[in-house]
């Protein structure tokens, strides 16, 4: 035992010889006591990894997240232009090959009896385009409620509803899903329109993340976002008309082995082109050589099914949303009122109601060139078994030539527009005193030459339009209501065309000569009034209620106040004024803004003074209470 204690006296007191002296002064290092080794080192290593890393560059992630962001942009514009154009590829497929086969008389009798087919498919179509017509009354208010994607996620599903209808064809079905159809046509064409030209201001805004006005979420420059708008809407287009090609895809692969050569279909036809009236005057009422098999058509329709919900998931996966949450917030926080009037206000500004002429030609071409010059053009003179060629060359040459839309980066607003016009003009002289004869496969070449030159005006009409609209109303908050407006009157035309179809044709080339012309001096005059620095009224987007449950805003003035409401007037005239002075150089209303100032100066120095006695008055109820 005595070895022991004497063994371990030894150990301490070379521990005690081996440590470091203490200071005289009695301060100790806290260091000096931590032991050696990997554990000793804690203060060292916690400084290391809470101070400024040496390896990571601020800059260079800053860099990288925005990469990503762009990305992510150009990702929804890519998914919105494929997501329609699959879910218009099945649609205009389904609805061709729908109308072929009951057209047959054969197939009408043998496979549905006395069900009416061919009553149903004219109240079918007059759902398609008839409903469209007080699409200007729910639009906003879908939009409203639903938020851009979700409306386009919403529509694409109508649509595959409509092919799933065609497994079980009644009046029951068919009619209702036409319906829903037509009613979701106009908020569909606001969405995309809307959400294409929102990706356009989120890349500029990414591209110049570093920029005051963009960190600070302020109005972007004046024509800051117009080459995205430009390659934006131009790339949505290239690959939208392509849905014209893939939608012959049913025709070609699987209905044209059934279809009956032109000598028979053809047989009674006596005048095509210019001389022609109606449709096909005269058209065979039995087109099939033989009935289809049921089993065929039901896989035919599976695979359009298919395809229909793979649109749907590229809408809902690979589309992100168009604002943010606060900004959506915002706008259903401005009541249903606002909300319905909000595009009638938006027909008050000049620029918008000088468009409508295009807006209505647009219309017009779109149909004319499905019927009108496919059908009584091609159709009669070469057979219907070459429709799915006229069709598909019209569909590549809109896609082709919607590139020449990418000249605006170079050229003026005003060159796809008149461009259009200028190609459509003659093409339009040219028709209305071209009458092929019918029954003439020699002709198809020539055929092919005309549709070609259609798409190519067509492609510069569409895109120019869809590309102006985003010029115009770049400092838009939300351009919702003014894409409502032009597909509004697209469908109205639509409509018009549907309702002429037992028109001659001749009268139906100078219904669209005449509003070409008058598009075109309607343009002008719009160009000439903003060279002129001419004011139009901007509808503004109304402030959100600032009492809204379970949303607030953080503002250095109080929105519970009596007269918070004379202050949103006051912001709204000078916020006016600020877009007027920016519009036409700042001289137009400059006594109106200082005005303004004065006035919004003096309220708030009256409410800060009203502060200012309740905070002393509450200070000398303190000072009684503790004397």
């Amino acid at each position: 035992m005595m070895a022991e204690a004497d063994t371990e006296e030894n150990v301490y007191r070379e521990a005690v010889a081996e440590s470091p002296v203490a200071p005289p002064n009695g301060d100790i290092n806290i260091d000096d006591l931590l032991p050696d080794g990997p554990q000793g080192n804690i203060q060292g290593q916690m400084e290391e990894f809470l101070g400024p890393q040496p390896e990571y560059d601020e800059e260079e992630e800053e860099k990288k997240y925005y990469r990503r962001k762009k990305l992510g942009v150009v990702k929804n514009v890519l998914g919105a232009s494929v997501g329609g154009m699959i879910i218009y590829s099945v649609y205009m497929g389904l609805l061709q090959m729908q109308l072929i086969l009951h057209y047959d008389e054969t197939y009408r009798e043998v496979k549905y009896g006395n069900l009416g087919l061919e009553d149903i498919d004219k109240k079918m179509l007059m759902g398609i385009n008839v409903t469209p017509i007080i699409a200007l009354l729910y639009t906003p208010i879908l939009i409203r409620f639903l938020g851009t994607k979700w409306m386009m996620f919403l529509a694409s599903g109508i649509y595959a509803l409509f092919v799933s209808t065609n497994y079980w064809e009644r009046y029951y079905t068919l009619v209702p899903s036409a319906v829903a159809i037509g009613a979701a046509i106009v908020p569909l064409w606001a969405s995309l329109g809307n959400y294409i030209t929102r990706m356009a201001q989120q890349y500029y805004e990414y591209v110049n993340y570093k920029d005051d006005h963009v960190q600070e979420q302020k109005k972007l420059p004046k024509g800051a976002c117009h080459r995205y708008v430009i390659v934006f809407q131009s790339v949505f287009f290239i690959i939208f008309h392509l849905s014209l090609v893939f939608a012959e895809f049913p025709q070609r692969i699987f209905l044209h082995q059934y279809l009956s050569d032109y000598n028979h279909t053809l047989y009674n036809v006596k005048h095509c082109g210019a001389e022609g009236s109606g449709m096909i005057e005269g058209f065979n009422r039995t087109v099939l050589k033989r009935l289809p098999r049921s089993l065929a058509l039901i896989q035919v329709e599976s695979v359009l099914m298919g395809a229909a919900f793979l649109s749907m998931i590229i809408f809902l996966a690979v589309c992100g949303a168009a604002y943010r949450p606060t900004e959506e917030i915002d706008l259903r926080s401005i009541g249903w009122g606002n909300i319905f009037q909000l595009p009638f206000k938006h027909l008050r500004d000049y620029r918008l109601r000088l468009l409508i002429p295009f807006f209505i030609y647009s219309g017009l071409d779109t149909l004319f060139s499905v019927t009108g010059l496919t059908l009584s053009y091609g159709v009669c003179t070469v057979g219907l078994e070459w429709l799915y060629l006229l069709v598909m060359v019209y569909g590549l040459s809109c896609s082709l030539f919607s590139c020449l839309s990418l000249s605006l980066l170079r050229l003026p607003r005003y060159v796809s527009l008149l461009g259009g016009a200028v190609i459509h003009g003659p093409l339009l002289v040219f028709l209305l005193f071209w009458s092929p004869a019918p029954r003439s496969p020699d002709q198809l070449p020539y055929l092919l030459v005309v549709i070609a030159l259609w798409g190519m005006g067509s492609a510069l009409n569409k895109t120019g339009l869809s590309i102006l609209l985003g010029m115009l109303y770049e400092d838009k908050e939300r351009l919702d209501f003014v894409y409502t407006i032009y597909h509004w009157w697209q469908a109205i035309a639509i409509f018009i065309v549907y309702l002429w179809t037992g028109l001659i044709m001749r009268a139906k080339l100078s219904i669209l000569l005449v509003i070409l012309l008058l598009s075109c001096f309607c343009y002008w005059t719009m160009e000439r009034r903003l060279a002129k620095n001419m004011l139009f009224r901007l509808p503004r987007i109304p402030r959100p209620k600032h009492k809204v449950k379970g949303y607030r805003y953080l503002e250095e003035e109080n929105s519970d106040e009596s007269n918070s409401e004379e202050s949103d007037e006051d912001e709204d005239e000078e916020q006016q004024e600020e877009v007027i002075r920016e519009d036409f150089g700042g001289d137009a209303g400059s006594q109106g803004s200082d005005s303004t100032r004065e006035r919004r100066g003096g309220a708030r120095g009256r409410r800060r003074r009203r502060d200012d006695d309740y905070e002393q008055a509450g200070e000398r109820e303190e000072r009684e209470k503790e004397g």
